[in-house]
This record gives structure tokens, sequence and C-alpha cells, in this order.
């Protein structure tokens, strides 16, 4: 069964400012926390559902099930979403909203293998129709690209030796699930610091990253989100690391600003006019409620911007 808690629910919804006529985007529809909370407020409006995840769309399908005259689902990564709305007629929308967190269905199902606390296949694809997985990722790549995505997506203060460790272990044989990975990872820290049970994290993060291309469109897929809105339209966007966090917070200042130009400049050269105002000027963390019933949220930050 797909389960997923849909973080800073309310807040995110309630800064989009939902027209019942409106036409709005969840980028990540995951289990449709998100989506149902959007739809239960439309009439005549529209809601466009992406997901690259099959079984995301085909579980809020089911929970979406009464309100379907007013949404479509479609398979695609939100890094298209300009074009995907193109091809169907849409230019510009009244919302958008994306989660950027995986969901706790992928988290929890073992096959799916993105955790390290339960073993399973070195996979991670959010797509499963893609041929590139984190077993590439892991057997592939060179040290030096290990270490480097490790430090890079991870900031695991570790990843040379971790990478080192890789490559010496699969010259013996490939490695192949999560709880071998995790192992690897574990046995280049101290002896005394083994027990902790996420010494793994920052290598998963940063492999799924880099199996799931999060980061590379990510600046690209900003704009274009802020591109696809209509004037008072209103963009939600949820992170969970500071590397997605640092490039919605910058593109959203560059936005947000009229001149650009260095502040040596005596006069603005740039031209450059603000085409949205922040909502947030900090980001909107979870309530101590919401940290109760779900610690997955820790690290969230949800910021909202509005279309000049």
């Amino acid at each position: 069964m797909f389960k997923h808690y849909s973080v800073l629910k309310d807040e995110s919804i309630e800064g989009l400012h939902i027209r019942p006529d409106g036409i709005y985007v969840d980028c990540t529809t995951g289990g449709g926390g998100h989506s149902l909370e959007i739809a239960s407020r439309l009439t005549t409006g529209q809601l466009i559902c992406f997901d690259k995840d099959q079984d995301a769309l085909n579980a809020s399908h089911e929970r979406l099930a009464e309100h379907l005259d007013k949404i479509r689902f479609i398979q695609a990564d939100f890094f298209d979403i300009k074009d995907v709305l193109y091809s169907i007629g849409i230019e510009k929308v009244d919302g958008i909203i994306a989660d950027l967190g995986v969901s706790s269905y992928q988290i929890d199902t073992a096959e799916r293998g993105f955790s390290y606390m339960a073993d399973g296949p070195l996979d991670m694809r959010m797509n499963q129709n893609a041929d590139f997985s984190a077993y590439n990722v892991v057997n592939e790549y060179s040290e030096e690209d290990l270490r480097k995505i490790m430090f890079t997506y991870g900031e695991e203060r570790n990843s040379s030796a971790i990478a080192r460790r890789i490559v010496e272990k699969r010259k013996l044989k490939p490695i192949s699930t999560t709880f071998e990975l995790k192992e690897i990872v574990t046995s280049c820290y101290p002896p005394a610091q083994r027990f902790k049970p996420a010494l793994a994290n920052k290598v998963f993060q940063a492999i799924r990253i880099e199996v799931n291309g999060e980061l590379k469109g990510l600046d690209e897929a900003i704009e274009d989100m802020i591109d696809c809105l209509k004037p008072n339209g209103r963009l939600s966007i949820i992170t969970f690391h500071t590397l997605e966090d640092r490039a919605v917070k910058n593109i959203f200042k560059t936005h947000a600003t009229d001149c650009i130009c260095p502040p040596q400049f005596p006069v603005c050269v740039c031209h450059h006019k603000a085409d949205i105002k922040l909502i947030t000027r900090k980001p909107i963390m979870p309530s101590e409620r919401e940290l109760k019933e779900n610690s997955r949220s820790a690290s969230a930050k949800l910021r909202i911007a509005e279309k000049l």
C-alpha cells in the first residue's frame, strides 16, 4: 500500500491561495496528499498531477477518485513542466507546488532500494522505467567520481575513504544490496560510531540524487515554474536538504530583485526587473505537532513566491 505523509501540507496549500476556477500543478504527486487538498478546493478548476513514479500515480488516482473530473495525471519529470504543459494546451497556471522529498512509500519499500534501514537491491530509481540505477553508480563510477558525488550531494566528510573502500570491495564481487553498501560505509568510521543508525544517510542521499538527477536540472526547473505562472499565481516549494533549499532561495532572491548588478557598479546596467515577490522571507518549518506525527519532516523547509 502506498503511504505518504504530506509534509507541511496545510502551510503549502494555504500559501497557494487557491481559486476554485484556477489551474494548478502538483509537480510531485506522491501519495496525493497535497493534490487532494487542492482538488477539494476546485469547482470548475483543473489540477495537473506530475510524478515520475507510476506507483505514485496509481495510488493517487485511487485516493483522488472523487475528483477525477478535475484532474489530469501525467507520468513525467517536473523538470519538463513547461514542455508538458504546452503539449496539453496550457501555457500559464494559477499555482504550482513541488515537494522535493522522497515519499515514505519509496523509503519503506525495501525492493525500491532507497533506504539503508532495510535490505534490498541497490535501485533508488524514482522512475522504474529508467535504465540507470544505484547499482550502476556504485559499481561503475570511478573512485574520484564516487568521492565527488558523496562530498557534493551528501556533504559526506569521509567521502574519500568510502569511495576507496567501495572500489576495493567491488573488485571481489559486485555490490548489489543496500546492506552491503551500508556495511561498507559504516566500516569507514571508528568502531565506537558504527552503531549510529543514520551513519549511511549522507551516502544514500548522494547516490539517490545522482541516480535521479535531482539537482542537475533543478535551477532551470524552478525558472520554468516561475515562467509558467500567471500574474498573482503562486509557487510553493518544499525542500529537504541544504543543496535544494539553497537553489530555491537563490533563484527566488534573484527573481524578487530589481537590480542584480555587482554592488560596486555606480549605476544599474543590467535593467533586471523583479517578476516575483517573496511571500516567505524565511522558510516555513514544520510545527511541533507535525514533528511528533512525522519525524521525517524535521529537515523540511517551505518557500513561497507570487508572480507579479
